[in-house]
């Protein structure tokens, strides 16, 4: 019996030491958040740019002062996105060459020089998908845009068109 009992306790004593050895530990991490939030207010709702002839353009840029119309960002940090629209008779197009097709352009005022003529860069057609108009404001910062409108050549359509323009803030 002295030969089983020695091997089982030198077994049993080494299962203790391992077993003791072994110890729990744990550690935490501290998750945060912050909720971001979109808003946007422009300082003109509507305006008129009046009575245009056919294949002419006109901007904003008369309008307001060569202050353009400013979008004020009212919440998170946002990228400000633009976009255009057809009119109920007319066609928002890259070019007049078709009946009641129209061109609407935006350009960034605030970071470009928006005078001149609204054929040209820094003014980009509208399309009826959102575009960048700017990415990255500040909460409560600032974008100013002029807009330029070029109507159809020809148009067959003589009553007032309203040409929707949509500014949207997506927090980042």
């Amino acid at each position: 019996m002295k030969k089983i009992f020695t091997p089982v306790l030198v077994l049993t004593v080494i299962g203790l030491m391992l077993s003791s050895g072994v110890s729990a530990q744990t550690d935490t991490v501290t998750a945060t958040v912050t909720v971001s939030n979109s808003s946007i207010s422009l300082d003109q709702s509507s305006f008129a740019y009046g009575s245009t002839p056919a294949n002419t353009a006109t901007t904003t840029l008369a309008l307001f002062s060569g202050a353009g119309i400013t979008a004020t960002n009212g919440g998170s940090l946002a990228d400000f996105d633009i976009q255009g629209a057809n009119t109920a008779n007319w066609t928002l197009n890259t070019a007049t060459s078709s009946a009641d097709n129209f061109i609407h352009k935006f350009c960034n005022d605030t970071d470009n020089t928006c005078t001149g003529s609204s054929y040209v860069s820094p003014y980009t057609a509208l399309t009826t998908s959102y575009q960048t108009l700017k990415a990255s404001v500040a909460a409560a910062g600032t974008v100013a845009f002029q807009l330029a409108l070029h109507t159809p050549n020809p148009s067959t359509v003589y009553t007032e068109q309203s040409a929707v323009v949509t500014v949207q803030a997506s927090a980042l």
